[in-house]
């Protein structure tokens, strides 16, 4: 594994294949949900299983807690069970948008759960590039399991938690979203368009370079420090639209040695589910 321990290069996941790692495909489209599912199927790392992040890493039933609401921890204990997942076993997740979407998602919500995991750095872009085997058609666990897992509530803030972290002004609040989301110029998805007051702008595009691998731990580490100003990673609260890209930033923030960074799971499209709440543009 790399020095991060979060991110894993393809020629490391390729030296792998074969031993007890559990090697998840994430590719998903908002705009086109079945498409990952699609491009799975027409091919994939060997031995990978598909995870859709509308199916397996939300719960899309809840109201009023964003577009993506976390699932139940025993929801996700049977999603795992399915897996064929057993306490100790490793997980690699990997998607074709560089880890932005839902590769990110499922290793955070992994690592709630005290489950080691990794994120693929480059992701489906990278294996393809490094010229390593493709399998087609879908994978099956060797054999389902009974996985019992708790997430740990302490690294995820609700609606109430925030309200009070700040009212004190002892949080800082990172917005994953693009620019001009951020700033309220449009809104593709969500009925309201700007961001909670006080929150600063970090893109999740900006943790990667031209290749769509991580930047170097040493750049984002000085790219997240110029926003904390000071603060201590423990102190900063990552949002996005849904709570999925902003695991984005989280992992980066981990890649970069600042560690204890949590999630604000609804983020904006919870936020925007109530009109008392207030809005920022600009």
């Amino acid at each position: 594994m790399n020095r991060t321990g979060a991110l894993i290069s393809a020629r490391e996941l390729a030296t792998l294949q074969g031993s007890d790692v559990l090697i998840v495909d994430c590719r998903f489209e908002l705009s086109d949900p079945d498409s990952g599912k699609r491009g799975y199927l027409q091919g994939h790392i060997p031995g990978a299983i598909y995870a859709s992040l509308d199916r397996d890493l939300s719960d899309l039933s809840k109201r009023k807690l964003g577009r993506h609401p976390l699932p139940e921890a025993r929801a996700f204990s049977a999603v795992l069970s399915r897996w064929g997942w057993t306490p100790g076993r490793r997980v690699v997740a990997y998607d074709d948008n560089g880890g932005v979407l839902a590769a990110a998602r499922l290793w955070w919500m992994l690592r709630t759960c005290g489950i080691e995991a990794m994120v693929l750095d480059g992701g489906w872009r990278a294996w393809r590039e490094a010229g390593l085997p493709v399998e087609e058609g879908d994978s099956h666990p060797r054999e389902l399991s009974q996985a019992d897992v708790r997430f740990d509530p302490g690294q995820v803030v609700y609606y109430e938690e925030l309200e009070r972290l700040r009212a004190s002004g002892s949080a800082l609040l990172l917005d994953a979203r693009g620019a001009a989301r951020y700033r309220g110029e449009v809104e593709p998805i969500d009925p309201v368009a700007g961001h909670v007051p006080g929150a600063l702008n970090r893109p999740f595009s900006d943790n990667l370079d031209a290749n769509g691998r991580f930047k170097a731990p040493p750049v984002l580490r000085e790219e997240f420090a110029a926003l904390l100003n000071r603060r201590a990673p423990n102190e900063v609260i990552h949002m996005c639209g849904s709570g999925v890209t902003a695991a984005h930033n989280l992992l980066a923030m981990e890649v970069a040695g600042l560690h204890g960074s949590r999630l604000f799971a609804p983020s904006w499209s919870g936020w925007v589910s109530s009109p008392d709440r207030p809005v920022a543009k600009g």
